[in-house]
């Protein structure tokens, strides 16, 4: 059993060399549970900002990240209201789906956290990858047809990320849905930790502001691009805390 002096006790109290309880910033790149993943969960949550940015302007008012705003609009579409497509909104909600089990069964494998958000990433890259060269190749708008298959890739994309958000479990950082931590903000203020709260709800927003920037300017391709390019960071991030610590969880 390791005993501390009372020398040492009056060091941790009043010395202001004693190491202090991490900062912030600490909380999203060296959190003693979850490492850096915090901050790459951060990258993958402007992700979502930027991707439904460009569904919801540019392909049929369509979620591809945000299931339960999907969903009303399919109610919308179901009710035929101008403006909303059907046929899109269920190859997004499909494509979710098939992205969640996909999502599911590599969380299911276990290991490492940090390997397990790298794969991730990189299938992700490289579906939001597919998705882009057919905007660049096609354009935007599109006909029907082209414009649902964007959104299944990208709605693919997110499931996966969701499910492996979720998995990961780090505290208010899903990538996709901020209802809860906007809930928790509120009405739990003192609870830890608020900053992850906060980075979510900025990380969300400023990936939706330069998506619908870019957009509106005809510049969908490269909101995609840019996020493409974020998720293949995270990719390379998360592999390199991989190599750099292969037996932490």
């Amino acid at each position: 059993m390791t005993t501390t002096t009372p020398q040492q006790d009056s060091r941790t109290a009043t010395d202001p060399e004693a190491p202090e309880a991490p900062g912030v910033l600490h909380s999203f790149v060296d959190d003693p549970r979850f490492g850096t993943l915090p901050a790459l969960l951060v990258g993958m949550t402007v992700v979502t900002g930027l991707v439904d940015a460009v569904s919801i302007l540019r392909l049929g008012r369509v979620f591809v990240a945000n299931m339960t705003g999907n969903v009303v609009f399919l109610g919308f579409a179901a009710a035929r209201a101008p403006g909303f497509s059907l046929v899109a909104s269920l190859v997004a909600l499909a494509g979710f789906m098939v992205g969640a089990v996909a999502g599911g069964r590599l969380a299911r494998r276990g290991g490492v956290a940090a390997r397990e958000l790298a794969i991730a990433a990189f299938v992700e890259t490289v579906l939001l990858a597919a998705a882009l060269s057919v905007v660049l190749v096609v354009g935007l708008p599109a006909p029907l047809a082209t414009t649902s298959s964007v959104a299944g890739l990208l709605a693919l994309a997110m499931g996966i990320q969701n499910a492996v958000a979720r998995h990961l479990a780090v505290p208010d950082l899903t990538t996709t849905v901020l209802t809860m931590a906007l809930t928790g903000f509120a009405a739990d203020p003192r609870s830890h930790p608020r900053g992850r709260r906060v980075a979510s709800v900025v990380a969300m927003f400023g990936g939706a502001l330069i998506g619908a920037e870019l957009v509106m300017h005809g510049q969908a391709g490269a909101a995609l691009g840019i996020a493409t390019l974020v998720l293949l960071t995270v990719a390379a991030l998360a592999a390199r805390a991989f190599r750099t610590h292969p037996h932490n969880s």
